[in-house]
């Protein structure tokens, strides 16, 4: 299966470059899967397509300030560092920009020395293993020094962080925000609750998946970066009982749609406990066993998500749907406009 397949005419002015500053205020393209069939909606509409007894799974990962921007030790050159992945005892797997002039033993100084990151292992694609050195709580000085991690198609800097969280963001760890999540408020999540939808909280950090382009041609040959996730037993047991009586799972984003495809794949199609470490890949052809509904936003041309959306609810419609939403001036990508496939 070839990448170009999964290619679409975007024109540069559709990419979003803010947040709304109502975050329920985006459009909602809404998909019947089954038949193609599409909808022009507000995203307030989209508790009009969910039913009593109906589950909404939603990342509840937090996004750190990753990105730091520090200077080598030795010779004072600028170097930028993206925090992706906590591999404990203060050491983390980063994307560096230039990563040639990061080799193992080269010590970063951060914040006129607050934070000094020493290379301890040098890894493929711009990747190296960093420990830190600090005095204090790693966060806190995160927080201080660090800035969000916006993609690179977004070129302006956010006058407040958190519009790059969701309401319900809660553990720390992502290098992304799950942004199909973004659209949220607690006033909405509370009106679901009493429409008799029932929210299920998992967790997964999003990685450097989110960041590298798909740059092989055949679908097949793309190797994804493994992401941590988690599942505790309350929301695997709602997700059983949801299932048992009937009602359908919408996941909320890619993120959540991998993290249940992960679990049920690994324990026979059930709900079960776990954490652990997931490169699922879903492409056309995939089986799905854990969901009945996706809530998305709009994604790169060629990119893995637009891969996942496809293999949901078919290429054919997918790229039907994407095409209309060009047409009509839809808003793309993390602060852009959402999409229900249900």
């Amino acid at each position: 299966m070839d990448v170009s397949q999964f290619d679409f005419n975007l024109p540069d002015r559709l990419i979003a470059q803010t947040p709304l500053r109502d975050r329920t205020q985006s459009r909602l393209l809404v998909m019947n899967r089954k038949i193609g069939e599409i909808e022009h909606r507000t995203f307030t509409d989209m508790l009009s397509y969910l039913q009593e007894g109906d589950a909404l799974v939603i990342n509840n990962t937090r996004v750190i300030p990753a990105r730091l921007l520090g200077m080598k030790e030795e010779t004072g050159a600028k170097i930028e560092v993206l925090l992706l992945t906590d591999k404990g005892e203060h050491t983390w797997e980063a994307l560096v920009k230039p990563a040639k002039r990061l080799k193992v033993g080269t010590k970063v100084n951060f914040g006129d020395g607050k934070l000094t990151g020493t290379c301890v292992k040098e890894l493929p694609e711009g990747r190296r293993e960093i420990q830190f050195s600090f005095d204090g709580i790693f966060h806190e000085i995160l927080d201080e020094l660090g800035q969000m991690p916006l993609p690179p198609y977004i070129q302006t800097q956010l006058d407040e962080k958190d519009r790059y969280q969701t309401v319900y963001a809660k553990h720390r760890g992502s290098a992304a925000a799950p942004t199909a999540g973004l659209h949220f408020t607690e006033e909405l999540l509370a009106e679901a609750v009493n429409k008799g939808i029932t929210i299920v909280n998992i967790t997964l950090h999003v990685g450097l998946g989110t960041f590298r382009p798909v740059s092989v041609d055949d679908v097949k040959s793309h190797k994804m970066h493994a992401e941590f996730y988690q599942m505790d037993e309350e929301a695997a047991r709602k997700l059983n009982d949801v299932r048992q009586q009937g009602g359908r799972i919408i996941a909320v984003g890619t993120t959540s749609a991998r993290t249940l495809e992960t679990i049920t794949r690994d324990h026979g199609g059930e709900f079960v406990a776990s954490s652990g470490w997931t490169d699922i890949f879903i492409y056309p052809g995939f089986s799905f066993k854990a969901l009945d509904g996706l809530l998305t936003n709009f994604h790169l041309p060629k990119s893995t998500l637009v891969m996942l959306v496809s293999a949901f609810a078919g290429r054919e419609n997918v790229l039907k749907a994407y095409n209309e939403a060009v047409e009509k001036d839809y808003r793309f990508f993390s602060f852009g406009d959402a999409m229900l496939l249900i």
